[in-house]
């Protein structure tokens, strides 16, 4: 590491990540930003938990700080804080061993040529700084800094050992009152960028019926100006009947973003409509990058700047996610990176310990797990980069309105060698998918057919691997909860699915409105909202001796269970009960619960209402043999619709193909102005 003052240097620098501090003012927000106290070798936590987060046994190194280190906290706060800038208290230690401050080295060096880092910090005043760096295992260690830093210093650091992972930070202490950070920027070579010239981005975001939250998109975007360099323009693919151009704000936010914005309104074709149509529209506006946004996200803007930057340097064209941050539980992270587990075709997280992971109560100096590189296998379109280089390669989004359209264009994209790397560091808030259950709601359909459309492209396993037995094993779970109304979406995408790909063009402007009648027909369907329309919950009879049932505790109980509600449900009996026997919390919503009682009012998991539960053998038995017929026929013509739809995919996904669904669910309104 090599250390300077004042400006003078024959290397072109480019800031690549600056210090940033929340735009809001919100207690929650700033654990992703800033963190206080001293790292000290010790058990911040117990040595299992930094065994189960690091995989490896606690280590204790020279000069190293030890897994699962401690962090002495202090009750510091700064003041007069900007967005770049903040006054330190005097003697507190502040760090940026944080999500959106610290620099993510090991993901610099797995998918850049650049060499060494440059972290440039102005001060005014007198101010310690101290610089570290990590290794994969969660170690870290001082590798320099000033005892007395003023005005402008910076640290060349080589991106050397970070294999597997690792990050850099840096640390200050003011020395003195009146101490303050004026900025703190990450530089990298500008010659090593693959581009000529900085790259440009078109932003595209699709919503259907939130135009507040779209007015607040472009208020962001236009205070931003930052951003108005690298931006071609903000594009708004509307879809709903509740209008963003009518919203309040809507006239000030258009005037201010100029030119670089345009409203587009179509016909509902789901997510996967609006993204494809916003790939379209952001390829033609000739940028570098189509960045994807959800309409109901709170965007950092900084984010948006680090993905394009980090896109710039990546060896060749990849697609840079950013990651899901709970907009309920501020200082949260979804999780740190995504991917398909191909046997059974089911996606999820790289890493399970780090779910949910919440930097109010850990940042990266006391969670080793952290400091592993992961690999992802797609990024969700919350937010996502695409280079137009790839879409023009690969093609536009799979046409199925919504559910696996991410997730299928990540693994297109791998097969044809672009990756995707979800980056540290850049994220937005959204609100967590904890909080609802979509695969009981209409959009059952879409998990169920989509999840086989995909398989059907990319599975190299015979039959599709366990996705069949687990596709039915849902039906049967399903079935025993009396969910029947989710059942039944199911067997109508499967229905679907054996038309072959030309239904997913004809049907994507109406099948998801066909859902929701569909649904409607099931008492589990339909929703309750008000509370003083539920209708009263009581026993016939008393539980049995009073019991209550529980949870199953070996794998024989909980086999005993599912063949006591199968029994039940195959063999002839009196109808459900008139009225609610029990009320289930959405929590509590498990099948063996569910099954227990022949009717019962069930939370919904938003919170919105609740639905009755009702036991029918007759439909049961309806559903379940429709799900064998149907499940006994797509195993025994996998290889002839699988063939067809690896074959077709191409054509399906075509610019051309899209155009002409675009030009069916056109939307056009005297005085409106299609752009």
């Amino acid at each position: 590491m090599s250390k300077t003052t004042g400006t003078e240097t024959n290397t072109k620098w480019e800031t690549v990540q600056k210090t940033v501090f929340p735009i809001d003012v919100d207690p929650l927000v700033e654990p992703l930003y800033i963190a206080w106290g001293e790292a000290l070798s010790g058990s911040g936590m117990q040595t299992q938990d930094a065994e189960r987060l690091s995989g490896l046994r606690r280590t204790t190194d020279s000069g190293s700080v030890a897994v699962g280190a401690k962090v002495k906290d202090g009750n510091p706060q700064l003041s007069d804080r900007a967005r770049y800038s903040a006054l330190l208290p005097v003697g507190q230690r502040v760090s940026f061993a944080t999500f959106f401050n610290a620099f993510p080295a090991a993901y610099w060096v797995q998918w850049t040529d650049v060499p060494a880092v440059r972290l440039k910090i102005v001060v005014s005043g007198d101010i310690r700084i101290d610089v570290y760096r990590s290794t994969s295992r969660g170690t870290f260690n001082r590798i320099g800094g000033a005892l007395s830093a003023q005005g402008e210093t910076t640290f060349e650091l080589p991106l050397k050992n970070f294999g597997d992972g690792g990050w850099l930070w840096y640390e200050l202490v003011a020395n003195e009152l009146d101490s303050k950070l004026i900025e703190a920027e990450w530089q990298v070579d500008s010659s090593c960028r693959r581009l000529d010239h900085p790259g440009t981005f078109a932003a595209s975001i699709t919503t259907y019926n939130r135009p507040d939250d779209c007015v607040t998109q472009m208020q962001r975007f236009a205070s931003e100006t930052s951003l108005h360099d690298r931006l071609t323009r903000l594009t708004i693919v509307d879809q709903g009947t509740d209008l963003v151009q009518e919203a309040s704000g809507y006239d000030s936010a258009q005037k201010a973003l100029g030119d670089q914005f345009a409203l587009i309104r179509q016909g509902n074709l789901g997510g996967s409509g609006g993204f494809a149509r916003g790939m379209y529209e952001g390829e033609r506006s000739k940028a570098d990058y189509v960045i994807l946004l959800d309409d109901d996200i709170l965007i950092e803007p900084a984010a948006v700047l680090r993905a394009v930057a980090f896109a710039d340097y990546c060896r060749k064209p990849t697609l840079v996610g950013g990651h899901m941050l709970n907009l309920y539980e501020k200082s949260k992270v979804q999780n740190f990176g995504e991917y398909v587990k191909e046997y059974p075709f089911r996606y999820g997280p790289v890493n399970e310990d780090l779910v949910d992971f919440d930097f109010a109560q850990n940042d990266l100096r006391t969670t080793p797990g952290l400091h592993r590189r992961i690999d992802v296998g797609y990024n969700g379109w919350w937010m996502c980069l695409i280079p137009t280089d790839v879409i023009r390669e690969i093609g536009l989004s799979l046409p199925v309105f919504i559910k696996w359209d991410d997730v299928e264009y990540g693994v297109r994209a791998d097969r044809q060698g672009f990756s995707t790397v979800t980056l540290p560091g850049v994220g937005v808030w959204h609100m967590p998918f904890v909080e609802k259950d979509d695969r009981l709601d209409w959009q059952a359909y879409f998990h169920q057919r989509n999840r086989w459309v995909a398989a059907m492209v990319y599975s190299r396993y015979k039959h599709g691997g366990s996705l069949p037995a687990e596709s039915f094993a849902t039906d049967v779970k399903h079935l025993l909860a009396q969910q029947y109304s989710a059942v039944a979406l199911r067997i109508l995408a499967l229905q679907d699915l054996l038309k072959g790909p030309q239904h997913l063009h004809e049907t994507i402007g109406h099948r998801a409105a066909d859902a929701r009648k569909l649904r409607q027909k099931y008492s589990d369907g339909q929703l309750i909202k008000h509370v003083s329309d539920y209708p009263e919950v009581s026993q016939d009879r008393p539980a049995r001796r009073g019991r209550t049932t529980g949870d199953p505790k070996n794998r024989m109980e909980w086999l005993s269970m599912a063949g006591s509600a199968m029994l039940k449900n195959l063999v002839k009996g009196k109808p459900s009960t008139s009225h609610p026997e029990s009320r289930i919390s959405a929590a509590d919503a498990k099948w063996w619960r569910i099954a227990a009682s022949d009717s019962s009012l069930v939370s919904a998991s938003d919170g919105n209402g609740a639905s009755v539960y009702r036991r029918d053998p007759e439909t049961f038995r309806r559903l379940l043999a429709l799900s064998v017929k149907l499940h006994r026929e797509l195993v025994g013509r996998w290889d002839e619709l699988s063939e067809q739809y690896a074959r077709e995919h191409h054509a399906f996904t075509s610019v051309h193909a899209w155009e002409e669904t675009f030009e069916r669910n056109a939307v056009t309104e005297p005085g409106h102005k299609q752009k």
